[in-house]
């Protein structure tokens, strides 16, 4: 159509201020041709990921959407993640989109960790009793108070995290990116359940070490059922932990702290092409499994006691797909890469019948991830996107 311009955007708001050295709490750019009005745009992104300037942006402009590339608090504090402040800031995007864009349809795009945050806003857009609110978010914030893990002094704020989600407004249509079923649930997935002692980077149980050439690959049935069963097992471990970790620091007047997580690279899936098969090739998004397994990677290498439980554990995350997707009745539309080495064919079927829509979509393309193979690829995806969306709008 055109040259695509990028607009930076930045909001206030009113639950959460701006950083004392500038930064807005709401961040995104904005994708569209030059001189031209879009009707309908995306709002693209991911809990804790930088998605401003995302992939397929300017293949989705250049057929006449808007594209909005969102993120949230998180992008630069992950470790700090809280799901009602990331709701919020979704939440300004979906505004920003309506009241200052002048766009009549907005369209979700939860790309990776962003499918199951996404379908969250959703549901609590549609049902603001979706969520659970964390006690320390039902009064607007004080002087000094610390909000979304910033570390200086923040003026106060005039209105309530939980008076702002539950305000939130829906959107009109809903798209699942190469996602997961949520970050607890992919975490778990990729958990070493060999660990048996947190502190120690080595100390293994090589019964259910999935590198002990012994275990496989393949990997046998009874093999798979145990570390399944030992990685929940593991992540309940965790979060009773932090629980119990959290309530003590409390009680000394201490808001949080942060701890590591060793050792998360650790699927079957990543050796035994014959698990939940695909066109994919062994290996992990690191490279070797068991060389980032003992690296300094991982999807929350360290993490604070909160953060874990809002993000990561099994138990605690309100993000979970789990209990959300069932209530997107939003027409719908899952996408997923073949060529994926973190997110699976069985991910994307989960979350397609999942879905409350009657109306649903899913479509497989034989690329990777981030659709990094080549510019084709990008443009077969937003080719799939821009059809299914103007069909619906």
């Amino acid at each position: 159509m055109g040259e695509v311009v990028r607009e930076w955007v930045g909001i206030d708001s009113p639950s959460a201020p701006r950083q004392v050295f500038g930064g807005y709490p709401h961040e995104g750019v904005y994708h569209a041709v030059k001189g031209h009005q879009p009707e309908v745009a995306f709002l693209v992104g991911h809990p804790t990921g930088n998605f401003k300037d995302h992939y397929l942006a300017p293949y989705l402009a250049n057929k006449g959407f808007g594209v909005l590339g969102w993120t949230t608090r998180y992008k630069n504090a992950p470790a700090y993640f809280q799901v009602e402040n990331a709701l919020v800031d979704l939440g300004a995007g979906v505004q920003w989109l309506r009241e200052v864009a002048g766009v009549k349809k907005v369209v979700l795009v939860g790309n990776s960790g962003g499918g199951s945050f996404y379908a969250t806003y959703q549901a609590q857009a549609t049902d603001p009793n979706s969520i659970r609110v964390d006690e320390q978010f039902k009064s607007a914030a004080t002087e000094g108070t610390n909000i979304g893990g910033q570390i200086s002094r923040v003026p106060a704020t005039k209105v309530s995290v939980e008076q702002a989600v539950r305000q939130l407004s829906p959107a009109d249509l809903y798209i699942s990116l190469n996602s997961h079923q949520g970050r607890a649930d992919v975490l778990t997935t990729w958990l070493d359940p060999s660990v048996i002692d947190e502190t120690d980077l080595f100390a293994t149980d090589p019964d259910l070490d999935m590198f002990n050439p012994r275990n496989g690959p393949p990997y046998s049935p009874e093999f798979l059922t145990r570390y399944r069963r030992a990685q929940v097992d593991r992540n309940h471990r965790i979060s009773a932990w932090a629980r119990k970790e959290l309530a003590e620091l409390n009680s000394r007047g201490v808001a949080d702290r942060v701890f590591l997580i060793y050792r998360q690279f650790a699927d079957p899936r990543f050796a035994d092409l014959s698990i939940d098969p695909s066109e994919r090739e062994a290996g992990c998004f690191s490279g070797d499994p068991r060389t980032a397994n003992y690296g300094p990677h991982g999807l929350a290498p360290f993490v604070t006691l909160r953060g874990w439980l809002s993000m990561w554990s099994l138990e605690d995350s309100q993000f979970r797909g789990t209990g959300h997707f069932g209530k997107v009745r939003v027409p719908s539309l899952v996408i997923q890469s073949t060529r994926d080495q973190g997110v699976f064919p069985s991910d994307a079927h989960a979350i397609h019948d999942a879905l409350g829509a009657s109306d649903k979509t899913l479509k497989f393309l034989s690329a990777g991830h981030y659709f990094e193979d080549n510019s084709e690829v990008k443009e077969e995806a937003a080719t799939v996107i821009a059809d299914w969306t103007s069909a619906r709008v």
